[in-house]
């Protein structure tokens, strides 16, 4: 799989949910496309991951 460009290995099945918390994210401050397609927040947990998708994350940072 690949994740913004770097190739990631899955080491099990997870949904995207369990993706973004496993690498520190948080669900609610970022966006994702996943093969060319956004992924609407409130399906993070319906999409299960697969080796040949292709991931966009966008992570949302405050500033001021």
């Amino acid at each position: 799989m690949k994740v913004n460009g770097e190739n990631v290995a899955l080491e099990k099945t997870l949904d995207l949910s369990g993706f973004l918390v496993l690498r520190g994210f948080d669900e609610k401050l970022v966006a994702v496309e996943r093969n060319g397609e956004i992924v609407p927040r409130g399906s993070f947990a319906d999409v299960v991951l697969k080796a040949d998708d292709v991931l966009e994350i966008l992570h949302f940072v405050g500033g001021g």
